[in-house]
């Protein structure tokens, strides 16, 4: 059966990271994605890493900063800038022991058009990671063929995508091109909206069709974590943050169910 893992989420409400990290762990979780993303943090994100590995959680990727990711895609320097900063957390990972990295390719609702600039800066980022056994995935943000463009031009079997389920179904309307992709699905985010917006809610609490998901997910090669992508905020503080990641993981194991049923 599947594993099930969660996002150590640094935006939680009121409550701070190493709280969220020991409800977690108490909920019955034993693998986690941590977020790199090389911000001013209360706790570091390399002191994030620490406890995980001393509570037993296992880290199967990090999702990596995209601050200034539009820059790949310029001229100026700023996009050169980018590579060096992917290159170190990619080495900081891999001392770590974080076999994977989540990326973006865009932020925003304007990003410059792909182009083989940011190709070339992209490729420099992925031959790094391969040399250093680190996989990457690209995540699916809110435009449509970024995704298509960098996977048509690297191929290389560390290069794939991160399948976030809540962008699938808020800024593509449930439309995806999963024969594209097939058999390149590195990892996955779960989690639901109303299509109001990106709401990081518990599946199930909002409209997203689930069945449908995860049959797809199967259909086209996924075979890893059922891993959720949660945020304690809104109607959720009515409940304790252990409560929260004690229903995550129960819900979890609803997910569980679809991915190995026939």
């Amino acid at each position: 059966m599947r594993e099930l893992a969660v996002a150590i989420q640094n935006a939680n409400k009121e409550v701070n990271v190493i709280q969220t990290i020991h409800a977690i762990k108490n909920a019955g979780f034993n693998k986690v994605f941590v977020q790199w993303y090389d911000k001013d943090w209360e706790y570091s994100q390399e002191e994030q890493v620490k406890l995980c590995k001393e509570l037993g959680l296992d880290i199967i990727f990090a999702h990596l900063g995209y601050q200034d990711i539009n820059e790949i895609w310029k001229e100026q320097k700023e996009g050169e800038e980018l590579v060096e900063r992917y290159k170190n957390d990619i080495k900081n990972c891999k001392q770590n022991g974080i076999p994977m990295v989540i990326m973006h390719l865009t932020s925003g609702k304007n990003p410059p058009i792909y182009n083989e600039i940011g190709l070339k800066r992209i490729k420099k980022i992925t031959q790094y990671a391969k040399e250093n056994g680190i996989k990457v995935a690209f995540e699916n943000t809110k435009i449509p063929g970024y995704l298509e463009y960098v996977l048509e031009n690297i191929q290389d079997e560390n290069v794939g995508i991160c399948f976030d389920a809540g962008h699938y179904h808020v800024h593509f309307d449930d439309k995806f091109n999963f024969e594209f992709f097939k058999n390149k699905i590195f990892a996955v985010h779960l989690h639901d909206n109303d299509k109001s917006d990106d709401l990081h809610l518990l599946p199930f609490d909002g409209t997203i069709n689930w069945e449908d998901v995860i049959h797809k997910l199967k259909q086209y090669g996924y075979n890893g974590s059922v891993t959720m992508e949660l945020c304690y905020r809104y109607e959720y503080l009515k409940m304790s943050i252990e409560e929260f990641y004690q229903k995550g993981f129960e819900i979890g194991k609803q997910l569980q169910k679809i991915f190995e049923s026939k």
